[in-house]
């Protein structure tokens, strides 16, 4: 989707759903109808991340749906949710500083950059990319801790992915969160747990950025498509023809999906060697003795295993994880936040 398409749009009366902007909203609310609504949505996708966590660890490529059925006959259903309840702990805070931080930023960036005379589909585009920027680096401060034992849980069950992690290093085995936070520490002090800190900002603020910036141009640009469809039809049928009304749910939910799905592919396919990289640094560093994990060495040791595709390890569950959690989000997002007005009206169409 181009720019110079959703300016075009931009032009003609498409009718986009009004936002609902910072200081209209119940902060209180907000987050905590968020927290419920988010951890939903963390329960239901936790076992596709667990898929994606072992196939970039491995150094064997294992295709997703073998390994699912393999981890399923061999260590049972359980396996599938090894670690979510750190996983689940750490997403409240990380999320409302991620909601927070998004919120505020879109808005204020928002008005700014109408203010200096860019267009509203630029301004948006601009806003939600910074938005998603922010909102990434804010969240990291305490998803990284939480990614790191979440993700070394994830993948300790796995006899293979197991033997090839600990090394025989009985520190490497954890019995729990408590348990991996505790060894964390003492082995590897405070920085084992912002391990790949650094590489995280640069996976995930780039990745949202690109996400928020991506989802902004393509609804504008689907949602003016589509609206210039029904238009034509129902000329064309007498006044009749109309597909989707002002009023209907349905179109705004299908708009916000397709939207998100083809900015999560996008940004998938960007960012996913810095995921890997990423995931490897945080599982494998300081779990094999002494070793030092560093990116150089993360980059090098995937190459040698399989070229660099092997950094697309794990590109399949990661893409189809980014869009259904991204579908799901934007939509249970805008829910939330028709939900969270400080006055409960019509949400309307600009």
């Amino acid at each position: 989707m181009s720019l110079g398409m959703a300016e075009k749009d931009s032009r003609i009366e498409i009718s986009l759903p009004s936002d609902i902007h910072w200081e209209k909203l119940d902060k209180s609310k907000f987050f905590l109808l968020g927290a419920a609504l988010f951890s939903g949505v963390s329960t239901t996708l936790y076992p596709i991340v667990v898929l994606k966590t072992r196939q970039q660890v491995l150094v064997k490529d294992t295709p997703c749906f073998k390994m699912a059925v393999s981890i399923l006959r061999h260590e049972g259903f359980k396996s599938l949710y090894r670690g979510f309840g750190t996983c689940l702990i750490g997403t409240i805070p990380a999320r409302a500083l991620y909601m927070g931080a998004l919120e505020m930023t879109k808005s204020n960036i928002g008005c700014t950059t109408l203010k200096l005379g860019f267009s509203e589909t630029k301004a948006a585009a601009f806003a939600n990319a910074a938005a998603g920027l922010s909102a990434a680096m804010a969240a990291q401060l305490v998803w990284t801790p939480v990614d790191v034992v979440s993700q070394r849980l994830m993948v300790q069950s796995g006899k293979s992915v197991t033997k090839s992690l600990v090394n025989n290093n009985p520190s490497a085995v954890y019995n729990g969160g408590v348990d991996a936070f505790q060894k964390i520490i003492r082995k590897e002090g405070v920085r084992g747990l912002y391990k790949g800190f650094g590489i995280s900002i640069l996976t995930y603020a780039p990745s949202n950025a690109v996400w928020w910036g991506s989802y902004s141009i393509a609804y504008r640009s689907i949602w003016g498509n589509v609206r210039s469809f029904s238009l034509t039809k129902e000329e064309k049928c007498g006044g009749r023809g109309r597909l989707f009304r002002p009023d209907s749910s349905v179109a705004v939910v299908g708009v916000q999906g397709l939207s998100a799905t083809l900015a999560s592919g996008f940004s998938a396919l960007i960012t996913m060697p810095l995921d890997t990289i990423k995931t490897r640094m945080q599982v494998l560093g300081g779990e094999c003795g002494d070793k030092k994990l560093s990116v150089g060495q993360a980059v090098r040791d995937l190459v040698k295993e399989g070229g660099l595709s092997a950094c697309y390890r794990g590109l399949g569950p990661r893409w189809a994880s980014m869009s259904i959690s991204a579908t799901t989000m934007i939509t249970t997002y805008e829910s939330l936040k028709k939900m969270s007005t400080k006055n409960q009206g019509f949400y309307g169409y600009i």
